[in-house]
């Protein structure tokens, strides 16, 4: 690999680790003509972006010297949403710069406030932090970011998503106007295009490409089980996969400390992640995982958020994601640098229309079938005993204690005792219910495929903020009808049409009002979709 572009430290850290080409994001900001610039990257995790940040404000830091001196104040900030992924950058950045001689302080909520001082007091080049704990220090003077020359808003996205806009302003305020401001996101949607007009000046937008080859690696399996067997199918999957690290996400909790109860009664090697936790405990849940301590995580999604598992093959969605997107980032955490992995849905019979909609959303495709069975579980068993590495390791010094093992007790006791010395702690394979049917997984509608229908016309439109996600479940709700029946909904200005099924159409009458002040009337015919729209008069959608 050739680093002409790269500052020598930094590039012998690189080699060290095994870096053989720099991933497409890591790429695009050491281009041309982008040294000094501001920059909008949208970049997923796993994507190396840690290691393009750090790269790309090495000038700023180094500023041409291959060994940094002492630091009167920090050169770089990094602002990160959570402790963890604050921690973690850290980590990361320690690594890269160790050659360099940086000093690295993070500044993070839940950790003593008094360490985190010292350690800006004995002089820092990067601080990495989250927006709360960078603010405190700040206000209380013990960071001082005159001197800094750039910073980084690191999944800026869910920064927004947790309220931090205003912390984010406070912070940069305190920074020199002339620094470089770089911004990492997952998604770049018009709030993250504000954020970034306010913080940066002419900033380079650089849309990392190849970050969706990630899900090529993942194999998408959506498993039907019944509601009694959800747990049992999730200890099979768990057993049948025998996964380095496997991640289970909750919706709630609750039902994390449900699930970590169980499996804790069933052998299973697992920890837990939910928002009552402590700092600390957070931690060592962490370090348990990355020891192999634990090699089962159960989470909520907020919970989970910026952590990053090595070695994660296999995640279980126990309960859907509520959105396609939510799915994606899930799934996001195996399958990465080249590996393999596996997203598992779990499906109970009233969520197959649900599933079907998020893996179409997600753009993604799962092979459907049944979780694997007690069978199933022990014939996978069975093949792993028999390819087990202690049968082809030669005997060496262990002849003599087993010549005797077998005179004593013959072959065949010592291989069964083998086979229940290997499955004691694993816990043993459930038998599953077998009435859940298999969904046939239904192509999405093609336009024109609707069928004989009705419109109808409703007094909202875009200038009363209506939006189709907002009036579905009124129409169904007003009319006691699936959201199959409803076909095209077309909002406009003032108004928007909805196509309701002939055979359904009915139910609404000549009209109906779905809300006060929100009519829904039939028309004749079909509505003129093409012609012109009136300008918008002022309007309030309904509550």
């Amino acid at each position: 690999m050739t680093m002409t572009n790269v500052a020598a430290p930094l590039a012998q850290a690189l080699a060290d680790k095994g870096y053989e080409a720099l991933t497409t994001v890591q790429d695009a900001v050491l281009a041309d003509g982008v040294a000094g610039r501001d920059m909008l990257v949208s970049a997923q995790t796993g994507s190396g972006k840690t290691v393009a940040f750090g790269l790309a404000i090495a000038p700023e830091i180094l500023g041409g010297q291959d060994r940094l001196l002492y630091a009167d104040h920090p050169l770089a900030l990094i602002i990160a949403p959570t402790r963890e992924l604050a921690l973690q950058v850290a980590r990361e950045l320690e690594w890269l710069y160790a050659g360099a001689g940086a000093k690295i302080a993070t500044c993070v909520g839940g950790m003593d406030y008094r360490t985190e001082k010292r350690s800006l007091d004995r002089g820092a080049h990067i601080v990495v932090g989250t927006p709360g704990r960078l603010r405190d220090h700040i206000e209380r003077r013990s960071l001082d970011l005159s001197g800094l020359r750039a910073a980084v808003l690191d999944e800026a996205d869910e920064m927004l998503d947790l309220g931090f806009a205003e912390d984010l302003e406070f912070i940069l305020a305190a920074a020199p106007p002339e620094r470089r401001t770089l911004m990492f996101s997952a998604t770049v949607p018009r709030e993250i295009e504000k954020l970034a007009a306010t913080f940066q000046k002419d900033a380079l937008r650089i849309a990392a490409q190849g970050e969706a080859r990630q899900h090529v690696d993942i194999e998408y399996r959506a498993f039907s089980v019944a509601v009694r067997d959800r747990e049992h199918a999730i200890f099979n999957i768990l057993r049948f996969h025998e996964a380095q690290t496997a991640i289970v996400f909750c919706k709630t909790r609750v039902n994390v400390n449900h699930l970590m109860a169980r499996m804790g009664n069933r052998g299973f090697q697992v920890v837990a992640l939910s928002g009552e936790l402590s700092q600390q405990e957070r931690t060592h849940a962490l370090q348990a995982l990355r020891d192999g301590r634990a090699r089962v995580c159960i989470a909520t999604d907020v919970a989970a958020r910026g952590i990053d598992l090595p070695g994660l093959e296999l995640v279980i969605h126990a309960d859907l994601p509520s959105n396609s997107e939510i799915l994606l980032h899930r799934s996001g955490r195996t399958g990465r640098a080249g590996k393999k992995g596996v997203s598992a849905l779990i499906v109970a019979p009233a969520e197959f229309k649900k599933a079907q909609r998020l893996l179409q959303g997600a753009k993604v495709t799962a092979e459907w079938g049944a979780a694997p069975g007690a069978d199933e579980v022990q014939a996978k068993d069975d093949l792993r005993i028999l390819e087990h590495p202690a049968l082809t390791t030669p005997v060496g010094d262990d002849a003599g204690i087993a010549g005797q093992l077998l005179d004593q007790f013959g072959a065949e006791s010592l291989a069964a005792a083998f086979v229940r010395l290997w499955r004691e702690g694993r816990s043993a394979p459930e038998v599953l219910s077998t009435d859940a049917g298999i969904p046939t997984p239904s192509a999405p509608r093609e336009r024109g495929e609707f069928g004989p229908s009705v419109w109808f016309r409703l007094s909202v439109g875009r200038a009363g903020r209506a939006e189709a996600r907002w009036l579905l479940p009124k129409i169904c709700e007003a009319g006691g009808i699936a959201k199959d029946s409803i076909g095209a909904i077309r909002v406009r200005e003032e108004e928007t049409f909805v196509q309701i099924a002939e055979a359904m159409a009915g139910k609404f009458g000549a009209s109906v009002e779905l809300d006060q002040g929100l009519l829904m009337e039939r028309i004749e015919g079909n509505p003129d979709l093409d012609g012109p729209q009136f300008a918008a008069r002022p309007t309030s959608r309904p509550e």
